[in-house]
C-alpha cells in the first residue's frame, strides 16, 4: 500500500475500539480508519445497562456514547456495523470480514490492526442455558431482551446466578422493580472480590430488600419445560423456581481471532501485549477485555474486565498505531465500585484471600470509622481494609464498605498504589477536612496509622477470624457492651474495662500470649500499649474487635 494513506483497521467498538478510533484520528488526520463492529451499536455505556433495565435510566438513547453516525461525521471514520472479522492473514496483512447485512464475505487489507473483540459471558458449559428465559448481560441486544422479559412478567420470580458486580447490580434493579429475586453464589459470601467479613453489610442490605441468598451453592443445571426455563437445580439437589434466569458468573476473553492468527497468548489465556498494547506481531495491537494487562500489586498480568482500563488501553493503541509512538501503558489495579441499595462497596488491588492463594506475603488492617466527623449530622459507619506487604509496607490492595465516602477512600488508595506508595505514605497524606466531608483523622489515616504501628512494633494485629483457643483473651469494653455484643467463638474471655486495666493488671498473666479486643479496635490498642509496657511479652489486637468478628464469624443460632 505504498503511497496510500496509513490504513488502520479496528475490530470491535464499545470502550476500547471507539477510544482507539477517536484517538487515532486526533493524532493522524490523514490516516484511513475503519472500525468494524459485529453488532449494531458501536459505542455504548455497558455499565449503565442494569440501570436501564431497572428504570433508573429511562431513555435507552442515553446509553449511546458515540453512534456510528457521530463517528463518521466528526472523525471521518469508516464505521461498518454488523461486520464481523473472521480471519487474519498476517503475511498479507489482510482481514476476512463477514457482512451480516449482506450475508457476504470480503477481504480488507490493513497497515495497522487493533483488536478489541471483548469477552463473552460464560454459559456454554451450563446444561439448559439455551432455554428461553435464560439471559446474560453483555450487549444492548441482551439488555433489550431482559428489559422486554421483565416488563412482560412484572411479578415473576428471577434467579440471578453469580454475585459479582453485574449480578448484584441486576439483583438490586430487579428487586426495585418489584420482582422476586433469588441470588446464587458458588463462593461462601457475596461479592467474592472482597474478603468475606467485608461483605456482611452488603448481604444484610440484600436480605433487607427481600432478596434470598444462596451462598456456597453451585449451579448444576437450568431446568426447562418445552424449552422455557422453570428454574434451576443446585449441586446439592436444591430446586429453585423462576421464569427468568440471569447468568452473571463471569466472562472469558474473545481470543479465537487472535490465537488462530498465531498471536501469542498471555499466561491467563488473554492476548499478550507490551507496554504500547502491541501483540507479538508489532503491527497488531489489542485492547479491552480480550487482552492481559500488567497488574500492579503482583507484577504479573491480569484479565481486568472494566471499562476504565479498556478506554485507556484503546486510546494508547490508537495513538501508537497512528503515529508509531506513545507514552507506555501503566499498570492496572482492578479498581471497582458498586452500589447495592443504600450500601456501597469498592476494592482495588488484591485481597488477603488472593494474596494467600498466590503465595504473596501480606498483612492487613481494618478500621471501622465514621464517614465524616461523628459529631456532624448524617455520619455513618465506614469499614476500610488495607492490605500491605509486611517487609516494607507497600500497599497491595484495599476494600471499603459503607453508606457514604467509600468512593473517595478507595480512589485515594488506588492513586497511592499507582505511585508505588506505602502505608507510611498514606499516613502522611494531607487530605481535605471539614465536618460534613471527613474527619481530622480520616479513615485513610486511621488505617495507615494502624499499619504503621504494626510495622514499627507498636501494635501487632491478629486476624479477625483467628482461632482464639490457647490465647488469654481480654475484652476491655464495659459489661453492658459485652452483654449486648459478645465476642463470638470465644467462650473464655476476661472482661476488664479499659479504664480499670491498670488497677486490675494483676488478674492477668504476663507470660501468656494475649489478645485484646473491644468494639472496633481503638480501646484495644490503648490496652495493648499498657500491657506491653508492663512486662507482657506477646499482646495482639484483634482486628476490628467484636464488631468485625461478628461479621467474620456470625453467632451460632440458639
Amino acid at each position: 500500500m505504498s503511497g496510500s494513506p496509513l490504513r488502520i483497521v479496528i475490530v470491535g467498538g464499545v470502550a476500547g475500539g471507539a477510544s482507539a478510533a477517536a484517538r487515532a484520528r486526533r493524532c493522524n488526520e490523514a490516516a484511513e480508519i475503519i472500525l468494524l463492529e459485529r453488532d449494531g451499536d458501536v459505542s455504548f455505556g455497558n455499565c449503565g445497562m442494569p440501570y436501564y433495565i431497572g428504570g433508573e435510566i429511562q431513555s435507552r438513547s442515553k446509553l449511546l456514547v458515540a453512534t456510528a453516525d457521530l463517528l463518521r461525521k466528526r472523525f471521518r471514520i469508516d464505521v461498518r456495523t454488523r461486520s464481523e472479522a473472521v480471519r487474519i492473514d498476517r503475511n498479507q496483512r489482510s482481514l476476512q470480514v463477514f457482512d451480516h447485512t449482506r450475508a457476504a464475505e470480503y477481504s480488507l487489507t490493513w497497515d495497522r490492526l487493533i483488536l478489541c473483540p471483548g469477552a463473552r459471558p460464560v454459559r456454554d458449559r451450563i446444561p439448559g442455558a439455551d432455554a428461553t428465559g435464560v439471559f446474560a448481560l453483555r450487549s444492548l441486544a441482551d439488555m433489550d431482551l431482559i428489559h422486554a422479559a421483565v416488563s412482560a412478567q412484572p411479578d415473576s420470580a428471577v434467579i440471578v446466578v453469580g454475585t459479582g458486580f453485574i449480578g448484584l447490580e441486576m439483583a438490586e434493579q430487579l428487586a426495585k422493580r418489584g420482582l422476586q429475586v433469588q441470588l446464587v453464589e458458588q463462593a461462601d459470601h457475596v461479592l467474592p472480590a472482597l474478603d468475606a467479613e467485608m461483605t456482611y453489610p452488603i448481604a444484610a442490605e440484600l436480605r433487607q430488600a427481600g432478596i434470598m441468598l444462596h451462598c456456597g451453592k453451585t449451579l448444576q443445571q437450568i431446568n426447562a419445560d418445552d424449552g422455557t426455563v422453570t428454574g434451576i437445580t443446585l449441586e446439592d439437589g436444591t430446586l429453585l423456581a423462576g421464569s427468568i434466569v440471569i447468568l452473571g458468573i463471569g466472562v472469558v476473553p474473545e481470543t479465537t481471532l487472535a490465537l488462530t492468527a498465531g498471536l501469542e497468548p498471555g499466561p491467563l489465556g488473554g492476548i499478550r501485549t507490551n507496554q504500547f498494547q502491541q501483540t507479538s506481531d508489532p503491527h497488531i495491537y489489542a485492547a479491552g477485555d480480550a487482552c492481559e494487562y500488567p497488574f500492579g500489586p503482583t507484577g504479573t498480568t491480569a484479565l481486568v474486565h472494566l471499562a476504565g482500563p479498556a478506554t485507556r488501553a484503546g486510546r494508547l493503541a490508537g495513538e501508537h498505531a497512528a503515529t508509531g509512538s506513545s507514552a507506555p501503558a501503566g499498570a492496572v489495579y482492578g479498581t471497582a465500585i458498586i452500589r447495592v441499595f443504600e450500601q456501597t462497596a469498592a476494592c482495588t488491588g488484591i485481597s488477603v484471600r488472593k494474596a494467600t492463594e498466590q503465595g504473596i506475603a501480606a498483612r492487613s488492617v481494618t478500621v471501622l470509622a465514621a464517614s465524616h466527623a461523628g459529631y456532624y449530622p448524617g455520619a455513618s459507619q465506614l469499614t476500610l481494609k488495607i492490605v500491605f506487604a509486611p517487609e516494607d509496607g507497600r500497599i497491595l490492595g484495599a476494600q471499603a464498605v459503607g453508606r457514604d465516602g467509600v468512593d473517595k477512600r478507595i480512589d485515594v488508595v488506588a492513586t497511592a498504589m499507582a505511585l508505588g506508595g506505602t502505608v507510611r505514605d498514606l499516613a502522611r497524606l494531607d487530605l481535605a477536612y471539614a465536618p460534613p466531608f471527613g474527619s481530622a483523622r480520616d479513615p485513610i489515616h486511621q488505617a495507615a496509622f494502624t499499619a504503621c504501628n504494626e510495622l514499627d512494633g507498636m501494635g501487632a494485629m491478629l486476624d479477625v477470624d483467628a482461632d482464639l483457643n490457647g490465647w488469654q483473651v481480654v475484652d476491655v469494653r464495659t459489661a453492658a457492651e459485652i452483654e449486648k455484643t459478645p465476642l463470638t467463638d470465644c467462650p473464655d474471655v476476661i472482661a476488664i474495662p479499659i479504664d480499670e486495666l491498670r488497677d486490675r493488671i494483676g488478674e492477668l498473666s504476663p507470660q501468656l500470649p494475649t489478645v485484646v479486643s473491644c468494639g472496633v479496635g481503638i480501646r484495644a490498642h490503648a490496652a495493648q500499649r499498657i500491657l506491653l509496657q508492663n512486662g507482657f511479652s506477646t499482646v495482639l489486637n484483634l482486628t476490628g474487635g467484636a464488631t468485625l468478628r461478628r461479621r467474620a464469624i456470625p453467632p451460632q443460632e440458639s
